[in-house]
């Protein structure tokens, strides 16, 4: 009888009768099986079925040879199988594997091959637990000794890794001569290790290096590195190797008589786990953060880090810091990435970056301030960097010293103090107005200007300085774009915001603090409150809140209830409450104080003595909550705030992030933050979604779906809770305000309505549709073919359903179009077909041709010979066709424009290809662009490709086109470890399944050491997005050989010849 529960099982014929069985009380959930998993499904349950009928037979003394029997029996009939269906697939290389693999008639287990010189006489050594099979280590008197099982790992092993958080002379002694001996026959030995609370001892690394093939990795940096893991690696050719995973560091009572748990893991028993360990392990490797410990040169540095871990002195740490050539992370490299594309691509030379205080902003500027001067050697790259406090410019000059490594570099001009030289100053803006270094310095003096903290910049005593220098770069930092006195920060950058550090990264890098996020059911409906310019009408939501006294008494009281309920202590609460208006935080103060909780309120007009005391008095708990309305308010910046309460619905996600962020600093003793948000009903246009998706990793689900889920793509050590009613409001509110096309169409209708000059891109942006939402539909429609039909724009012709479904594809294919010159020459083309009423352009050179032909691919997926029902002479005249139209011109050029203002990654020619080849470095194709781009697509005849793997013989060139996420699923352990990057430079590929290394191709791939033959890579994430829409490839440019292992299929490690963009190592990095 079946229970009630979860299951994972495949549905044979006997559990098809058992559900047959269940009566209508009962709900089944069941899926079709995924593609990229079957094999691994399918041969887990026959290996089950399998072992269940061998045990069949056990009669003592024909048992092994009964089943040996019947094992072959079976490979018998799976070559008749396949011989007899294979078909065009047939694989003799197969067929002769299998028949290899008939297990010969003595029944025999092969246990070791040795060296007869060295093994002759001797009991060979092996571990006393399986090699095929995983167990576990808990220190139970009738296991083996993990110390002694670990002696006989490395007696046995060709490499060996180890990953711990700290390494004891005591423990290590206990392994060292075992290790020596390892390393002395040629094994290769590397170790992990950090500086974490100096447990790890200096002359148990000292020991370490000197051993021969050894290499040791440390780890400085453990605010942001805490490496907890426990991992013991041992590798074997062979393909047993065997891994130990647990609480025991190398210590002497780790391995002794502690209390500690070991799994150990067999390649045999569980091949994904521990492809994921090595992958891992390799991702640290390549870490820049752990660095190669050389004797030499960091014996210093590993002491001094020592001992600051065990005393903590911050100058000791801050020290270190020049020891290093320091790396931006990924994302601060995409941040990076996009300042570029802004002053290249764009020519915009003033930058905004907006990121939550104490998230790296002054790191990113200082990485963008020495890639300014490695782009302009020999100059003088004069550096103005602005502050409004002491403190924060003196943390400025040691990061920017620490990063360009130099010492010497800058100098501070605050208080008073007047340095010497004023090539590179960091000043406040108290002193640099003081000092006249206006008067000392011409307009065009500094080169690079940074301000910190730009909001402040709209407060008059910035003005002489935004309006009298006239730098290269002006780049302004701050957590706070958007100001309550209606001044807005961006218009000192054209209205843009260059770039921002997502809070899930911050929260992941352990800048900024964890939270637990609440929705509490507000019991306050604001459906009918009065809703203008994106927001609603404070003096209503004021009136709610406050003058309905019993509406706002019992709200009141229903926050205070939930904030008992949800924290953990009231006397530990160190609290910010965000008010609608100034009677509100009043009162809500009040409420608080009535029901014995200590509280107090600030507003703008609030003096800075009492700011100072407020702030005190909450720090020392002696209140436990101050309400405020004033998000700038710097008497509310106190790190120590752990609780933060949503009291008003806050309609602008800038303003939102804001607030949380002024909860989310790191403060000795804070472990996380609690969030209480106060969820009811709300106007149609308010946006819950885009909150949630500022809160969660870059996923694949829909926030619908991460809502329905229980939010599994929080950061680590985050969690986002909603009350039963609370998740009800906002499910229903999100499923009536997504971009249906019922909603789309209400928007083309309105925007066409009350606009007089169109462009579509005000569009997607103003009324918050991504083109993906309108082309990338199962029935295509346009932007101007929805108005058309709806009467909001008329024209005598109609577009045609033939044109627009046309347009409407290429739309789609072109909405992930991020090639600034395709764009480009896309405009032009297209501008001089219509000139030309279709005629055949000339004076077209060999690029020019290919970008046409790649033009034409991206609307039709066949030749021009191919069409059934119309016949075009050339491209031009198909193209002419497309985009007779007034409409359809119009809407394609909005979308180019659309596309080309929101490229964020400067693309170019690839280093070894040249400019003749139309494809970009770091730019996004569709797959028939990238064929016609290679001439395999002609004008006249579209070529079938479906293989992930293209070998162009008159070229001499392997193309790959890998897929990373490769199941439908989310997260899929059997397929993840195929293809993925190592770092930037480093990428593993898994060749075709039945491709072995003695193959030709194999041996070409292996080959390409030698021959150098071109391999360009093309990568994507996945195969669709979440509404089915096929996604692109992203060109990251050509590899070579690096290494490789295993055949059929092959995986090799491909070096590559420039570095993955850091928004494609963001999913292709697996660690």
């Amino acid at each position: 009888m079946l229970e009630t529960g979860l299951y994972e099982q495949v549905i044979d014929e006997y559990l098809n009768s058992e559900l047959s069985k269940l009566s209508e009380l009962w709900q089944t959930d069941k899926k079709k099986m995924d593609s990229a998993e079957s094999a691994v499904i399918l041969g887990r349950f026959m290996g089950r079925l399998l072992t269940r009928i061998l045990q069949y037979f056990d009669h003592s003394e024909t048992a092994v040879s009964d089943r040996v029997a019947l094992c072959n029996a079976i490979i018998h009939y799976t070559i008749r199988y396949l011989e007899s269906v294979a078909g065009d697939r047939f694989d003799p290389e197969l067929l002769a594997q299998l028949k290899g693999h008939l297990i010969h008639q003595e029944a025999e287990m092969l246990l070791a091959i040795l060296d007869a010189s060295r093994a002759a006489g001797k009991e060979p050594i092996r571990p006393e637990t399986p090699l095929s099979i995983s167990s576990l280590f808990t220190g139970d008197k009738r296991e083996p000794s993990m110390l002694a099982e670990l002696k006989k790992e490395i007696a046995t092993s060709d490499r060996v890794d180890f990953l711990v958080s700290f390494i004891k002379f005591s423990g290590l002694r206990l392994l060292l001569d075992d290790l020596r001996a390892f390393a002395m026959q040629g094994g290769r030995l590397r170790v992990i290790t950090t500086c974490y609370m100096g447990a790890t001892d200096f002359k148990a690394v000292q020991e370490l290096v000197e051993l021969p093939n050894t290499e040791v990795k440390i780890s400085y940096d453990t605010k942001t590195t805490r490496l907890h893991a426990k991992a013991y690696l041992f590798w074997r050719n062979t393909g047993f190797s065997t891994l130990y995973i647990g609480s025991s560091n190398i210590s002497e009572s780790a391995m002794t008589s502690g209390l500690e748990w070991n799994v150990k893991l067999s390649q045999q028993d569980a091949p994904n786990i521990v492809k994921k360990v090595e992958v891992t392990f390799e991702h640290y490797w390549n870490n820049p953060e752990f660095v190669t410990y050389i004797p030499q040169l960091h014996e210093q540095k590993l002491r001094q880090a020592l001992k600051a871990e065990r005393s903590w002195h911050a100058d000791d740490h801050s020290a270190l810091a020049h020891y290093f050539d320091i790396q931006p992370y990924y994302y601060q490299q995409e941040i990076l990435d996009k300042l570029q594309a802004e002053r290249e691509v764009h020519g915009r030379h003033r930058n905004l970056i907006v990121a939550a205080t104490g998230t790296g902003k002054t790191v990113i500027s200082a990485f963008d301030y020495r890639r300014f001067c490695q782009q302009n050697p020999g100059k003088p790259n004069r550096l103005l960097f602005v502050a409004h406090r002491k403190e924060i410019l003196r943390q400025s000059l040691s990061c920017f010293r620490a990063i360009l490594r130099d010492l010497n570099f800058g100098d501070v001009m605050v208080a008073g103090r007047v340095p010497d030289q004023i090539d590179q100053v960091f000043v406040s803006i108290q002193s640099l107005n003081s000092k006249d270094l206006f008067a000392r310095t011409a307009p065009d003096f500094y080169d690079f200007i940074i301000v910190d903290e730009f909001h402040h910049a709209a407060a008059p005593s910035y003005q002489q300085l935004l309006s009298y220098y006239r730098p290269k770069i002006l780049l302004g930092l701050t957590a706070t774009p958007e100001r309550m006195d209606g001044k807005n920060v961006t218009d000192y950058f054209g209205g843009r915001i260059a770039a921002e550090i997502r809070l899930y990264e911050a929260i992941e890098r352990k800048l900024l603090s964890p939270f637990h996020y609440f929705g509490v059911t507000d019991p306050v409906d604001l459906r009918d409150v009065k809703w203008r310019f994106g927001k609603y009408d404070e003096a209503e939501l004021e009136k709610l809140y406050v003058l309905q006294e019993k509406t706002a008494r019992d709200r009141a009281r229903y926050i205070y209830e939930a904030v008992e309920r949800y924290c953990t202590d009231l006397g530990d609460v160190i609290g910010i409450g965000f008010c609608v208006s100034k009677r509100h935080a009043q009162f809500m103060a009040e409420q608080f104080n009535a029901f014995g909780v200590p509280s107090e309120y600030l507003t703008a007009d609030s003096p800075d003595d009492v700011r100072d005391n407020v702030k005190r008095r909450l720090v020392n708990k002696e209140i436990h909550f101050v309400f405020v309305v004033d998000i700038y308010n710097e008497g509310v910046d106190i790190p120590e705030v752990n609780t933060v309460l949503f009291l008003r619905p806050t309609e602008s996600l800038t303003v939102f992030l804001q607030q949380l962020g002024r909860g989310l600093r790191l403060c000795e003793g804070k472990e996380a933050l609690t969030v209480l948000d106060f969820v009811g009903h709300q106007h149609r246009e308010y946006n819950f979604e885009q909150r949630f998706q500022a809160l969660l990793s870059r996923t694949r689900r829909s926030v619908l779906k991460e809502i329905e889920n229980g939010f599994p793509s929080v950061p680590k050590g985050c969690s986002i809770i909603l009350e039963k009613q609370a998740q009800e409001i906002i499910l229903a509110h999100i499923r009536a305000s997504v971009n249906h096309l019922n909603n789309i169409r209400r928007k083309v209708v309105d925007y066409f309505t009350h606009h007089q000059e169109w462009k579509l891109g005000e569009f997607f942006e103003d009324y918050h549709v991504k083109p993906i939402e309108v082309y990338g539909r199962s029935a295509p429609t346009t932007v101007y073919g929805l108005g058309l039909k709806e009467n909001a724009v008329r024209y005598d012709v109609p577009l045609g359903e033939t044109r627009e479904k046309l347009l409407a594809k290429g739309l789609e294919r072109l909405s992930f179009c991020n090639s600034a010159r395709f764009i480009q020459f896309a405009l032009r083309s297209l501008a001089s077909i219509r000139a030309r009423r279709g005629q055949a352009l000339t004076g077209l050179n060999s690029v020019d041709s290919s970008m046409l032909l790649m033009l034409y691919y991206t609307f039709w997926d066949v030749g021009l010979s191919d069409w059934k029902d119309r016949s075009f002479r050339t491209v031009e005249e198909a193209l002419y066709w497309l985009i007779e139209h007034p409409y359809a011109y119009s809407e394609l050029v909005d979308v180019l424009q659309y596309q080309y203002e929101k490229i964020d990654i400067v693309g170019r020619p690839i280093p070894g290809l040249g400019e003749e080849f139309p494809i970009d470095l770091y730019c996004n194709y569709t797959i028939d662009q990238i064929l016609a781009a290679l001439g395999l697509h002609k004008p006249w005849k579209h070529k079938h490709f479906q293989e992930g793997v293209l070998y162009l013989e008159e070229r001499n060139m392997d193309v790959f086109f890998v897929t990373l996420v490769k199941s439908e699923k989310d997260y899929s352990p059997t397929t993840m470890y195929q293809d993925y990057a190592v770092n930037e430079r480093v990428f593993h590929w898994q060749s075709q399944s039945r491709t072995t290394v003695n193959s030709p191709t194999g041996q070409r791939y292996i080959n390409q050491k030698y021959t150098k033959h071109p391999v360009l890579f093309f990568v994507r994430e996945k195969k669709k997005n979440e509404n089915g829409v096929t996604l692109p490839y992203t060109c990251v440019g050509l590899a070579d050989y690096k290494s490789h292992s295993g055949s059929a299929p092959i995986s090799i490690e491909w070096t590559m010849r420039e570095p993955l963009p850091a928004f494609m190592l963001d999913v292709a990095v697996r660690s």
